[in-house]
C-alpha cells in the first residue's frame, strides 16, 4: 500500500513540479518519468547529486538561466524570468555586458551556478529548502545578490523546491504550501487577473498605463474565470479591430492588445467588450500603471505622454485621476500607481483609497521584508505583487508573503514580462495561498503555459471542493 502511495503524486499525476526525467547525463533528455530506476520509486531520502546551468532564452528573445538540479528521483528542471520595467530596488539580474546578445548574455550566471553554486550544495536535502537558500546567500556576501547574481541563485532555489516535492512525493504546490506551514490540504484557486491591454514599456503604443486587467471576481469556479476571460479578450480584439484597425491588434509583451488610445478610453474599451461577451456582472477591472517609468526625474511630476510630447502631472494630480477612473469604472486593484521613491504619494493616495480598492507594491516593496516592513509602517499600499525574481529564493519570497499577510495585505503572484515556459508560479500561487495571481493574456504560450498548469491544479483539487478566491480575491484564507 505504502509503495502506491507514494507512486501516484510523482507518475500519475506529471505535471506536478515540472519534474522531468533523466537516464545517464543530463543532456540526455527524455519526458516522462524514468520507470526503471528503482531509486525514483521509493520514498527514501533524497540527496542533490549534480547541478547543471545553461543559458536559454525568454519569450522576448533574450538569454536567461536555466537549472537542471539532479537527484535520486530524476532531474528537475527550472527556468528564471526576466522584467522590462524593474525596480531599481531588485535583486541584481547578472548580465554579461558586451557586444554578445546585445549586453544581455548570462554566461556569467551560468558559470556561477556550475562553478561555484553547485559544489556547495551537492549532498544537501533537497526538502530543506531554506538551508539551500541560505548557503547560496551566504556564498554571495551581498544583500542584493550582486557577487552571484539573482538569476544564478534562484534558478537553482527553484529547482530544489522541484526537487523537493518529488522527494516528498507530493505535488509542487503541496510543498510550498508545507515550506510555508499552511495546510496542505485544503487550498483555494487565484482569481485570474486578465493583462488584456499592454502599454507603458510592454508595449509601442501611446499608452502610458502599462496594463489593463479584466478580473471575473463573479466566476463560481477558476475554470469559469478562463472561460470568461478568454471570451472577454476575443471580443475585446473584435471591437479594437472595428475601432482602431487591424494594426491596432498586434500585442505586446504579455500578450495584451496594443491600441493606440488613451488611458480612460482603455477601461472605456474593456467595458464594451464585458459588455458584448455579456461578463458584465461578473467582471472588474484592475491596473499595473508603472508609474515609474513616467516618473519626471527631480520633480513631482508624471508625464502621461511620456513616449512622445509630454503631459507633466503632479502626484497629487496623477492620485485625482486614479480617483476618478474608479468612481467611473469598477476597478478593484490599481498596482505602482506612484514612483518607487514617492512614498509621501503612497501613503497619501492608500489613506484615501485603500479601503476602495487594492493598492499593489511592485517596485515599491520589490517582494523584499525591508521595504515591505517600511510600507506597512508608512501605511504605503494594501497588497504584495510577489515576484520571485525580486529577491532571489523560494524562502525569502515566502517570509515576504506571511510578512505581507500578517499585516492584513493581500498578494498578488506574478509573471515576468520575458517569461518561459516553467509553470512554478501557478504552483506557488495556490500553494501559498495569495488568492490572485497576474501572468498575462489568454494569449501566447509562455502565459498560457501557468494558466493550463492552475486548470490542471483545479481538476485534481477537485472543483467542486475546491475554494475559489473570486470577490474575496484581497482576503483569502490567510497562512497558518
Amino acid at each position: 500500500m505504502a509503495t502506491r502511495i507514494s507512486l501516484k503524486p510523482i507518475f500519475v499525476r506529471p505535471h506536478v513540479g515540472n519534474a522531468y526525467a533523466f537516464t545517464g547525463s543530463p543532456l540526455a533528455f527524455r519526458n516522462g518519468p524514468n520507470v526503471n530506476s528503482v531509486s525514483s520509486l521509493q520514498m527514501s531520502a533524497s540527496t542533490i547529486s549534480a547541478v547543471h546551468a545553461r543559458e536559454i532564452l525568454d519569450s522576448r528573445g533574450n538569454p536567461t538561466v536555466e537549472v537542471e538540479m539532479t537527484t535520486s528521483d530524476g532531474v528537475f528542471r527550472a527556468s528564471v524570468p526576466s522584467g522590462a520595467s524593474t525596480g531599481a530596488y531588485e535583486a541584481v539580474e547578472l548580465r554579461d555586458g558586451g557586444d554578445r546578445y546585445l549586453g544581455k548574455g548570462v554566461l556569467t550566471a551560468v558559470a556561477n551556478v556550475n562553478d561555484i553554486i553547485a559544489p556547495a550544495v551537492l549532498g544537501m536535502d533537497p526538502t530543506e529548502q531554506r538551508a539551500i537558500d541560505d548557503a547560496m546567500n551566504t556564498l554571495d556576501g551581498t544583500k542584493n545578490k550582486a557577487t552571484l547574481g539573482a538569476n544564478a541563485i534562484l534558478g537553482v532555489s527553484l529547482a530544489a523546491s522541484k526537487a523537493g516535492a518529488a522527494a516528498n512525493g507530493i505535488p509542487l504546490y503541496k510543498h510550498y504550501a508545507k515550506l510555508a506551514g499552511n495546510d496542505s490540504e485544503k487550498f483555494t484557486m487565484p482569481v485570474p487577473c486578465f493583462n488584456v491591454i499592454n502599454g507603458g514599456s510592454h508595449a509601442g503604443n501611446k499608452l502610458a498605463f502599462q496594463e489593463y486587467f479584466v478580473i471575473p471576481t463573479g466566476a463560481a469556479t477558476f475554470s469559469e474565470a478562463m472561460q470568461i476571460g478568454c471570451e472577454v479578450y476575443h471580443t475585446l480584439g473584435k471591437i479594437i479591430k472595428a475601432k482602431f484597425g487591424g494594426d491596432a491588434t498586434l500585442i505586446g509583451d504579455e500578450g495584451g492588445f496594443a491600441p493606440p488610445c488613451d488611458n480612460r478610453e482603455g477601461c472605456e474599451l474593456i467595458m464594451e467588450a464585458l459588455k458584448k461577451a455579456g461578463h458584465e456582472d461578473k467582471c472588474t477591472i484592475g491596473l499595473d500603471v508603472a508609474a515609474s517609468e513616467f516618473k519626471v526625474k527631480g520633480e513631482d511630476g508624471y508625464d502621461l505622454d511620456f513616449k512622445y510630447d509630454g503631459n507633466v502631472i503632479s502626484g497629487e494630480e496623477l492620485g485625482n485621476l486614479y480617483q476618478e477612473l474608479a468612481a467611473d469604472y469598477p476597478i478593484v486593484t490599481i498596482e505602482d500607481p506612484f514612483d518607487e521613491d514617492d512614498w509621501e504619494s503612497w501613503s497619501k493616495f492608500t489613506a484615501k483609497n485603500g479601503e476602495s480598492f487594492q493598492v499593489v507594491g511592485d517596485d515599491l516593496t520589490v517582494t523584499n521584508i525591508e521595504k515591505i516592513g517600511r510600507a506597512v509602517e508608512e501605511k504605503s499600499c494594501t497588497c504584495l505583487l510577489l515576484k520571485v525574481n525580486q529577491i532571489g529564493t523560494i524562502s525569502e519570497s515566502i517570509d515576504a508573503v506571511k510578512l505581507s499577510k500578517k499585516n492584513g495585505w493581500g498578494v498578488m503572484t506574478s509573471h515576468r514580462s520575458g517569461e518561459t515556459e516553467d509553470t512554478y508560479i501557478a504552483d506557488l500561487a495556490v500553494g501559498l495561498c495569495t488568492g490572485q495571481i497576474k501572468t498575462g493574456a489568454p494569449c501566447r504560450s509562455e502565459r498560457l503555459a501557468k494558466y493550463n498548469q492552475l486548470l490542471r491544479i483545479a481538476e485534481e483539487l477537485g472543483e467542486e471542493n475546491v475554494i475559489y478566491a473570486g470577490k474575496d480575491f484581497r482576503t483569502p484564507e490567510w497562512m497558518a
